[in-house]
């Protein structure tokens, strides 16, 4: 994937919100929607693609990262996620100090290497998988400052099962913040592609899911 454009961002964009909104919806105890679960996990695993779609299983799997970023960039139907918000301006920060620790990366490259092998014997969202990305999580990216305090009822998030879920999704958000990056994604580009992001992901969620 050397070339990229509008779409490639919108969708890496959608994979990131849509990632930190199952975070959230997790620590706080909320229904989670199963197929955006196993596409945002999924895309860890996923490291040589033809396409930015291909990484999350197509374009239908982000509806709910899609239908975010028009809520979180515009303010469309809603207003933005404040706590969404505060989680992204932290992943963003922490995707920069990332990209500068080579350990770091061999570490994450090493831990999802040996998850791919591990997929071959469970389902991406099995609790030996979700257990085995947490564990990466809290050995790469949770080793940075600042880290994502993330907020929730707090006796789910002593429960270990929880804590392993919002880590893994968390390794996924800050995956899809890195394939944003590899896109052409900034900080500033936020704002200036900011109305080009909201008509692409309207256009992505009438044709490819109907909305």
């Amino acid at each position: 994937m050397s070339e990229h454009d509008i779409n490639d961002r919108t969708l890496a964009f959608a994979g990131v919100l849509q990632a930190l909104k199952l975070v959230q919806e997790t620590a706080h105890g909320r229904p989670c929607d199963l197929s955006a679960m196993q596409a945002s996990v999924g895309s860890i695993l996923v490291i040589d693609s033809d396409s930015v779609a291909d990484v999350f299983g197509g374009i239908t799997p982000l509806r709910t990262g899609l239908t975010l970023l028009k809520t979180q960039l515009i303010g469309g139907q809603g207003r933005p996620d404040a706590e969404l918000s505060r989680y992204l301006v932290t992943l963003l920060h922490l995707e920069r100090k990332l990209s500068k620790r080579s350990d770091l990366l061999d570490r994450l490259s090493a831990g999802i290497e040996r998850a791919q092998t591990q997929a071959t014997h469970f389902d991406i969202v099995h609790d030996n998988m979700i257990a085995s990305l947490a564990d990466l999580y809290a050995n790469t990216v949770s080793t940075l400052s600042p880290r994502i305090m993330v907020r929730g009822q707090p006796e789910r998030l002593s429960d270990t099962l929880v804590a392993n879920r919002v880590r893994a999704l968390l390794l996924a958000a800050m995956r899809a913040t890195v394939l944003w990056r590899q896109c052409g994604g900034t900080r500033v580009g936020l704002l200036f592609e900011r109305k080009k992001l909201v008509e692409t992901a309207s256009n992505m969620l009438a044709v490819n899911t109907g909305q």
